[in-house]
């Protein structure tokens, strides 16, 4: 089982982030934090890399359901959904399948919110 869903496209990494910021919010997703890797390691280690940036989405309503099932799974949350530049002009999303961050936790109702939340994250990027 893979631990992430993706989707490659063709636009700049910029649009990317904005485009695919939309697609969550029409999913009911809002973006808590983004982390700019590419930034942080120039400044943390002094070393060149690749524009990526971590999207922490969360979905307010499936989040307070996680939490009444499992209440140590704010450990695990918000959703991390990554842009990453592969070539000028190219992008991959990728977003964590709840799915695989789930499974290690033996509870059948946070089984069932993950299984809505990878439906979500699936039409997102199917939408891209």
């Amino acid at each position: 089982m893979s631990y992430y869903l993706s989707k490659s496209l063709e636009m700049p990494f910029a649009a990317a982030i904005e485009h695919v910021t939309k697609k969550l919010a029409g999913k009911g997703f809002g973006i808590l934090t983004r982390i700019d890797v590419q930034h942080t390691m120039k400044v943390k280690l002094g070393v060149d890399f690749k524009p990526y940036m971590i999207l922490g989405a969360c979905n307010p309503h499936f989040a307070w359901r996680a939490l009444q099932a499992e209440d140590k799974i704010g450990a695990m949350l918000p959703c991390n959904v990554i842009v990453t530049e592969t070539a000028p002009g190219q992008v991959e999303v990728a977003a964590v399948d709840p799915m695989a961050a789930m499974g290690a936790i033996d509870n059948p109702q946070l089984v069932a919110t993950a299984k809505d939340v990878r439906l979500l994250l699936q039409e997102m990027i199917g939408e891209l």
